[in-house]
């Protein structure tokens, strides 16, 4: 998806712009690209809150309005409980141009184990110069 994300150290946000081959129906973004983008924003929002890489264990996506082809959504998430870096629990929401509620999601997260954070990062596609600015350092 190429997203590209920003934080304040506690909310993640990304813009994604859909395209027509992303519609499951005629002028309906495909609701799985809009939980798909939720996922990321939730896990990136892990990330930055945790300094954790996590993986999702169960997601939830409410659907408000469609999505629409050649329209920006912004993505935002927010870690909202850490359990002892055992379980992370995240909130997800992606609003239109006009800031219309899109739709919404709470998911829980897993820290990967075993892998160093930095090792991680170097996996991701992006300059270490963007890594940065999301993670600090």
């Amino acid at each position: 998806m190429k997203l590209r994300f920003s934080t304040d150290g506690k909310i993640v946000e990304t813009r994604f712009t859909p395209q027509p081959v992303h519609s499951g129906f005629i002028n309906v973004t495909h609701g799985g690209l809009l939980a798909t983008l939720l996922d990321e924003i939730m896990v990136w929002a892990c990330g930055v809150a945790s300094q954790h890489f996590s993986y999702c264990a169960e997601m939830t996506v409410r659907y408000h309005l469609p999505g629409r082809p050649n329209r920006e959504i912004k993505a935002r998430g927010e870690l909202v409980e850490n359990k002892r870096n055992r379980l992370l629990l995240a909130k997800g929401e992606l609003t239109g141009p006009d800031g219309e509620l899109l739709a919404t999601s709470t998911g829980k997260y897993i820290p990967v184990k075993d892998v160093s954070f930095a090792s991680l990062l170097e996996d991701f596609e992006g300059s270490p110069e963007e890594l940065k600015a999301i993670f600090g350092g």
